[in-house]
């Protein structure tokens, strides 16, 4: 980087135009920390070499006829899997096992969260349709337990509560044996959108936190984590299981993240917890502080259910849909 250009400045070069809205404007002189020393000067804005993957990151490589039969399934039917859209490492694994992640109202997020591989722009408009397709689609799958999420639409009146909230019913009324298990936005904190989705009655109710109190304004900028507590408070306040999931190695520390897992429990009461191992999809998003080894997440798990989560899935290449049929399972949803 030239010595007369400041790290503001190169970094406006790479993103000359924020898609979801410049989430900085007005908020620099509020920073509490600084990812400055972060800015790389890489020429071309492709990937990022972070140096060799630890061999606990290591995935399986897709495949198999249950892999195939599943693509083939959420092909046909037009679907979105945030699967794909987010580059999840267990898309081999989980499609094998026959279970996938389904995204509704489309694949372009009126957000810019510095961690995640979904596109950021002007969504489309609703697919009306889409409920009913979702439902025909995994009617014919076979599926005991199926999750379905969205890409945030702070672009709707209802942030998309209507469409969630059919989808659910139609899920249920097609699939009167499937466990369905919904991964939502925080509605701008509106509790009356967020009521309309727990009207429907999905079996369990998921909120990401994603990251410690001091990271939000790097990875989830639009999004505040006492908001995410109190939506978290309001789906177990409402009698629903209550999911939400933690990233370690995007820069929180230990004291934090054991602050942060104690905190969401007695603040929002929530039943389940996953924690994983965050990875860079490209040189644009914020980069990997740490590679955290597997023991780690052994304790962080114990130190979940010591606080008193029902179930918690801690490891390197957890997420917050990984293994979920057996979760719901074990809490007999």
């Amino acid at each position: 980087m030239p010595s007369h250009q400041s790290s503001s400045e190169h970094v406006a070069q790479r993103h000359p135009r924020a898609l979801g809205g410049d989430t900085a404007r007005g908020r620099l002189s509020e920073a509490i920390f600084s990812l400055s020393d972060r800015v790389l000067s890489n020429a071309k804005a492709q990937t990022m070499m972070i140096g060799r993957k630890p061999s606990w990151i290591r995935a399986k490589a897709p495949g198999g006829e249950t892999y195939l039969a599943t693509k083939s399934t959420i092909t046909a039917n037009g679907l979105h899997t945030v699967c794909q859209e987010a580059s999840c490492p267990n898309i081999g694994e989980c499609w094998a096992r026959g279970t996938a992640t389904i995204m509704i109202l489309g694949d372009v997020c009126t957000r810019s969260c510095g961690f995640c591989n979904v596109k950021t722009g002007r969504p489309s408009q609703v697919d009306r349709d889409e409920p009913k397709r979702v439902a025909n689609a995994l009617s014919e799958s076979g599926l005991r337990h199926i999750v379905i999420t969205s890409v945030d639409r702070d672009d709707l009146p209802d942030g998309g509560a209507a469409i969630w909230a059919e989808t659910i019913e139609r899920v249920h009324e097609a699939c009167p044996d499937m466990s369905v298990e919904v991964l939502t936005g925080d509605f701008k904190g509106d509790l009356n959108d967020l009521q309309t989705v727990m009207d429907a009655k999905p079996e369990i109710l998921a909120h990401n936190v994603e990251t410690v109190p001091r990271m939000h304004p790097a990875v989830r900028p639009q999004a505040r984590y006492d908001r995410s507590l109190r939506v978290l408070a309001h789906i177990a306040e409402g009698s629903l299981t209550a999911k939400t999931s933690l990233m370690v190695g995007i820069g929180e520390r230990d004291d934090e993240l054991e602050a942060t897992i104690i905190d969401i429990r007695n603040a929002a009461s929530t039943d389940i917890l996953t924690i994983g191992q965050y990875l860079q999809p490209t040189r644009n998003h914020l980069p990997i502080h740490r590679w955290v080894e597997p023991g780690t997440f052994d304790h962080w798990k114990q130190v979940g259910l010591d606080a008193g989560f029902r179930v918690v899935e801690s490891g390197p290449l957890v997420r917050s849909s990984y293994h979920a049929e057996e979760q719901a399972q074990r809490l007999g949803r």
